[in-house]
């Protein structure tokens, strides 16, 4: 096994692991995906971000757009409802944001 898989200590304590990881599934991605253009839109306060990110919030809204075109038909009705009130929000957001920063 890769390296890259093996569980390693937090800051050198050899008693303490990294927290596990959610399981890689379509709901992860979705949420993965979604905080990305959230924090880039500057809807999640972070220390080190002056103003949001418009450009990386635009491509982030369009992998989620893109993924709910080549998943059409083969998501779960929850999965598809997700995706589809995800990719509307942000959307709305997004060009709620930019008004609010033009303002």
């Amino acid at each position: 096994m890769s390296d890259l898989f093996q569980s390693r200590p937090v800051d050198g304590n050899e008693n303490e692991l990294p927290p596990e990881l959610p399981p890689a599934d379509f709901d992860f991605l979705l949420y993965s995906l979604r905080l990305q253009a959230e924090l880039n839109l500057g809807l999640i306060p972070m220390e080190d971000q002056e103003e949001p990110d418009f450009d990386l919030a635009r491509h982030n809204i369009d992998l989620l757009a893109m993924l709910q075109e080549k998943t059409k038909g083969n998501l779960t009705p929850d999965e598809q409802a997700a995706l589809d009130s995800s990719v509307a929000e942000l959307r709305m957001r997004f060009v709620q944001t930019i008004e609010e920063a033009r303002a």
